[in-house]
C-alpha cells in the first residue's frame, strides 16, 4: 500500500514559480543554474546535475551541476562500462522516462552496496541516495535531472511527487530556454502552411492537391524553407519550425 503523500499549496506556488520565472542567466546549454539552484534549495541535496545524456553514443551533450563541479573526479569511462547492467539505465532499457526513481525503488540496502555502480562510483564519491527525473530527447538519448545525497535520509515520497508534478513545466521550460538560444528564423505564411502539412505527414503531391501548386513548386518552397532554417530534411524542419510539436511527438 502506498503511503498518502501531503503537499501544501505553498509548496507547489513556490515550485511552480521557480520554473515559471523568466531568467537572465541563459547558459549556452541546458537550465539557467539559478533556476537549478532554487530547485535544489526546495528539495535539499549535496549536489544537483542536469545532464543530455546519450546512451547509445555513451558521451554526456552537455553537464551542469549545482555546487559547480568541473567533473574532473567522475570516471565517464568507467560510468559508462557499468552502465547497461546498473540502475542508471533503468529509462533506456525500459522506455520508462516518466517515473521519478531512486535506487531503493530496486534494491535493498544490501543489494545497492553490492552493485558495481555503488562500490565503483557511489561511494568513492561519498554518494549515498539519488532521485532521479528524465525529459525525453530521441531515441536512447535523455534529459536528466539527478539530486545527489551522501549518507543518511532517502529522498521522501514527497520529493518524489514535488518533482513529478513539476515535469511537464520544467520540460517547458527547457524548450523555452532552447528557443531563446536558437531562434527560428521567420517563415512566410505560405511556408508555415505548407510545413505543417509536412508535419501531419503528406508527401508533396497531397501537398500540392489543396494548395493549388504543382509537386514541383512545393519542392521549391521546401528547399527555400531548408535554405533559411539552415537544415536539410523535413524532419529537421518541422522540429526547427514547431519545437513544441516535435518534443510532443516524443513524450510517452
Amino acid at each position: 500500500m502506498t503511503a498518502r503523500v501531503t503537499v501544501s499549496e505553498r509548496d507547489l506556488r513556490t515550485l511552480l514559480g521557480i520554473v515559471s520565472d523568466e531568467r537572465s542567466d541563459l547558459p549556452a546549454a541546458g537550465l539557467p543554474l539559478s533556476l537549478l539552484a532554487e530547485l535544489k534549495d526546495q528539495i535539499p541535496c549535496d549536489e544537483l546535475d542536469f545532464d543530455g545524456h546519450d546512451a547509445g553514443r555513451q558521451i554526456y551533450r552537455f553537464g551542469q551541476a549545482v555546487p559547480p563541479d568541473d567533473g574532473s573526479g567522475f570516471d565517464s569511462q568507467l560510468y559508462w562500462k557499468l552502465y547497461w547492467d546498473s540502475v542508471c539505465s533503468y529509462p533506456d532499457r525500459t522506455g520508462d522516462v516518466r517515473s521519478v526513481t531512486k535506487p531503493s525503488d530496486f534494491y535493498s540496502v544490501r543489494q545497492w552496496h553490492s552493485t558495481a555502480v555503488y562500490t565503483e562510483l557511489f561511494r568513492p564519491a561519498g554518494l549515498e541516495h539519488d532521485l532521479l527525473l528524465c525529459l525525453p530527447a530521441g531515441q536512447l538519448r535523455t534529459l536528466r535531472l539527478v539530486f545527489h545525497r551522501g549518507p543518511g535520509p532517502d529522498f521522501s515520497e514527497r520529493d518524489r511527487a514535488l518533482l513529478g508534478l513539476l515535469r511537464p513545466h520544467l520540460h517547458q521550460a527547457y524548450l523555452d530556454a532552447e528557443r531563446r538560444r536558437h531562434p527560428a528564423p521567420q517563415l512566410t505564411a505560405r511556408q508555415r502552411e505548407l510545413l505543417r502539412l509536412v508535419a501531419a505527414g503528406h508527401t508533396n503531391r497531397q501537398i500540392a492537391r489543396p494548395l493549388g501548386i504543382s509537386e514541383g513548386t512545393v519542392r521549391k518552397h521546401l528547399e527555400n524553407i531548408y535554405a533559411r532554417l539552415q537544415v536539410s530534411s523535413r524532419t529537421a524542419a518541422v522540429t526547427r519550425a514547431f519545437p513544441d510539436r516535435a518534443a510532443g511527438s516524443q513524450t510517452p
